[in-house]
């Protein structure tokens, strides 16, 4: 321990006396902003490059959620469960994506698919 205590003691030492050394520091500060503005620079770019999101919104949300998701013209309701299953999602959620067209029941309301058994699925936002 005490060896590697030394070692570094030494090295701040020698860092030390090239700073001295007015030639070295300012070498070494040139090329410090030189990467700083480089880096900089391409970050900007970076930004630049983005396009923008627009968001649109409307009363309308399976029409909007339909819309980015690739909703299929074949949809027969809003809501839609499986035969095996006890709960029900919107057509763009995960676990409504994981059922097999053969399975699906499709519901216009939120109180249609209650009245027949089914709740609400908990991971899926907006119901």
């Amino acid at each position: 321990m005490y060896k590697s205590i030394m070692y570094f003691k030494n090295k701040i030492k020698l860092l030390i006396d090239l700073i001295e050394n007015k030639d070295v520091f300012i070498i070494l500060l040139i090329i410090l902003v030189s990467l700083s503005s480089f880096g900089l620079g391409r970050l900007s770019k970076i930004e630049e490059n983005k396009t923008p999101l627009n968001i649109q919104y409307s009363n309308e949300n399976t029409a909007i959620a339909g819309s980015f998701q690739g909703e299929n013209e074949n949809t027969k309701g809003n809501y839609v469960a499986s035969k095996t299953g006890t709960k029900y999602h919107l057509p763009w959620c995960s676990g409504a994506q994981t059922i097999k067209e053969e399975n699906k029941i499709w519901f216009q309301t939120k109180e249609e698919a209650e009245s027949r058994g089914y709740g609400p699925a908990k991971n899926c936002k907006g119901i």
